[in-house]
């Protein structure tokens, strides 16, 4: 029984953290875009990278874009959670702002892939691994085609990739299909929404 008069308070349940991955060109970005714009208070961990800004980017915004000198140093302190190189670029999640939000009850989302998604898993047993999946894999490939924003080279290495990626599948809790946009991202909404790691107690 509380005391008459003496308000209590109860620190916020911890988060489980949502990891959201998939193949190059599935739409991660756009499905995310969708989720926060239905969905504020989610936060989104911006991930580091030694890859060039593209044109539409914002520094800080969809990455925080670092030379490979500045990525080591994070590396070699242990401030990134997870990381890992693809098409020549290095790209990593920083720890602290991701654990200080999951700490506070903050709905976390990370967009990693699947070397990043391993690591997680290692580091982060109770994380949430989402897949995003294309309807098809000629769906993917058309969607890659038609980006335009990589050399042939690069296409290539990301196809080949994707088909990797595609396979791991069933090493993630939950598969989501982007057949449609806001279904999908519905379907994320749902999940980040049943992320508490610890249920509230009653209140008497």
């Amino acid at each position: 029984m509380e005391d008459a008069g003496v308000l209590t308070t109860s620190a916020p349940s911890p988060t489980r953290l949502t990891v959201l991955s998939g193949p190059s060109g599935v739409g991660k970005d756009a499905v995310i875009e969708a989720v926060r714009n239905r969905s504020a208070h989610v936060w989104l961990s911006v991930s580091v990278t030694t890859r060039r800004k593209r044109d539409y980017e914002i520094d800080g915004m969809h990455y925080t874009f670092v030379s490979r000198a500045e990525f080591q140093t994070l590396v070699d302190a242990g401030l990134l959670l997870e990381w890992a190189e693809f098409a020549g670029n290095l790209y990593g999640t920083p720890r602290a702002a991701v654990q200080d939000r999951l700490r506070a009850g903050v709905p976390v989302l990370l967009k990693i892939d699947l070397q990043g998604a391993r690591q997680v898993r290692e580091t982060m047993p109770d994380a949430q691994l989402v897949f995003l999946a294309p309807p098809s894999r000629e769906e993917l490939r058309r969607r890659l085609v038609g980006r335009g924003t990589e050399d042939p080279v690069t296409l290539r290495r990301r196809l080949a990739h994707a088909d990797e990626e595609l396979a791991a599948e069933q090493e993630f809790d939950v598969t989501v299909v982007n057949d449609r946009l806001e279904r999908a991202a519905d379907e994320l909404i749902g999940l980040l929404a049943a992320t508490p790691l610890v249920a509230a107690p009653a209140r008497r």
